[in-house]
């Protein structure tokens, strides 16, 4: 079981130094270490001096290995895999003649290919912690939200479409169809995607971890700039509404203005000694620099995401970095749906909560407090 770590912020503020850094000293410290770089350029073979990186991981020193993601290796090893997948489960492939080398990336696809390869890394079983260099802003805390978001679509549009007339219609033809061309014995239709894969599984255990700071922990990175401040809060409140725990705040010495600690209460906010990788890309060295951000694996003594309080019938969020005419609460059967910003959390309620009314909400910032019938 491996420890991920990502930073969050605006680009140019130093995530990459950060992460390097961070990375040596773990490895230093006789931790077996993955950096994975997920961004596009040359910027991460330029911090580590100038070695080549490719799509499988290369040990560049003790305990310390580093693989630069490319979207389209990854593409080609997952339909290998999807097709492996077909010839077990379906007699007759129908994609056998498609290859992975012909399949163009479509969007959406880098961040989702980038949480499966973090996931092969992490049930390797061979690091102990794994810190991802990729863009550092919404599209990372999506791509570690696909496990809850998905099994939100999983759940609830099976059940839409196995309880529709089309589903009732069709079943007669459809079962005595797949039965014909399945090897995976089946009861009925709803039966049958459990059966093929164990999906479910696979999205719970990915929410459990996202949901454990002991194995998924951010960090936000800002420069003394009024907007990466500004962008750090944001990331911050976004980061909790995925269900993923900020750790802290690393302010890198460019500006003049001031972080004030208040704004990011109560995360610790650590001020870094200046070093000339930041700013712009040069290689990386400083002993000072690496012993500064080695607390960064520290899990931390902060409000978790969320809290679920059965006693009280009560959900308590941590939502900082949003205003309240930001965040939009509604109800739709035994679903609870949040938003905040640009991101929505579907809550996935324990039994003695789902399908009980809202009776109210309450939001003093940073917390949003929802009371249950």
């Amino acid at each position: 079981m491996s420890q991920i770590l990502t930073f969050l912020g605006k680009g140019g503020t130093g995530r990459s130094t950060l992460a390097v850094a961070a990375a040596r000293f773990a490895a230093q410290q006789g931790r077996r270490v993955l950096l994975v770089g997920h961004q596009a350029g040359p910027g991460l073979e330029m911090l580590l001096g100038g070695i080549p990186l490719s799509g499988e991981p290369l040990t560049i020193a003790a305990n310390l290995s580093v693989v630069q993601l490319r979207t389209t290796q990854l593409l080609e090893q997952t339909w290998t895999a999807a097709k492996e997948l077909e010839a077990q489960y379906v007699r007759t492939p129908f994609f056998r003649e498609i290859y992975g080398q012909e399949l163009g990336v479509l969007p959406g696809m880098d961040q989702a290919l980038a949480l499966e390869a973090l996931r092969r890394y992490d049930a390797s079983g061979q690091y102990d912690c794994i810190l991802y260099d990729g863009p550092g802003d919404l599209t990372t805390l999506r791509a570690f939200g696909i496990p809850e978001v998905a099994s939100w679509y999983w759940r609830r549009a099976s059940k839409a479409f196995f309880g529709s007339d089309l589903a009732k219609t069709l079943r007669p033809f459809a079962e005595p169809l797949l039965r014909s061309v399945s090897n995976v014995e089946f009861s009925s239709l709803e039966d049958l995607p459990d059966r093929m894969g164990g999906m479910t599984n696979i999205l719970e255990q990915g929410r459990q971890a996202i949901a454990d700071p002991r194995r998924v922990l951010a960090h936000l990175v800002t420069t003394r700039d009024p907007i990466a401040i500004q962008t750090a809060r944001y990331l911050w409140g976004s980061a909790q509404m995925v269900g993923v725990t900020v750790g802290g705040v690393w302010v890198t010495p460019i500006g003049s203005a001031e972080v004030a600690a208040a704004d990011f209460a109560p995360l610790p906010v650590r001020v870094l000694p200046s070093h000339q990788g930041f700013g712009r890309d040069s290689g990386m060295e400083g002993s000072d620099l690496e012993a500064a951000v080695g607390g960064v694996f520290t899990v931390p003594d902060v409000p978790p995401p969320l809290a679920i309080d059965e006693g009280s019938r009560t959900v308590k969020l941590f939502i900082p970095g949003f205003s309240k005419t930001q965040i939009e609460l509604s109800q739709s059967g035994p679903e609870l749906t949040i938003t905040a910003g640009d991101q929505r959390r579907n809550l996935f309620l324990p039994p003695s909560l789902a399908g009980r009314q809202v009776t109210g909400a309450k939001f003093q910032e940073p917390f949003l407090l929802i009371s249950f019938g």
